[in-house]
């Protein structure tokens, strides 16, 4: 059984969809089908990952310039709140 969903999208977004569909040979709802099932399909493997997944392309991107930081982080944060008291 299928259920019919009518959605009201921006202009450039339906001409983007109209030409993927030229290209691929399929149909404007066939495209917004896969786009859908792709979406829903990311959103219940974040949903189900853990934190770490969430955040690893993060971790380690910016650098603190403390070599300890993640050993005695209170010792510098004790530190940069007297500082600044």
């Amino acid at each position: 059984m299928q259920t019919q969903l009518t959605v009201r999208i921006p202009e450039d977004l339906g001409e983007s969809i109209a030409e993927l569909a030229k290209r691929a040979h399929l149909k404007r709802s066939h495209i917004v089908r896969l786009a859908l099932v792709k979406y829903l399909e990311q959103a219940r493997e974040d949903a189900a990952g853990v934190p770490y997944d969430r955040v690893k392309d993060l971790i380690g991107v910016v650098s603190s310039g403390i070599s300890d930081l993640g050993e005695a982080h209170r010792k510098h944060l004790l530190k940069k709140i007297a500082k600044h008291a």
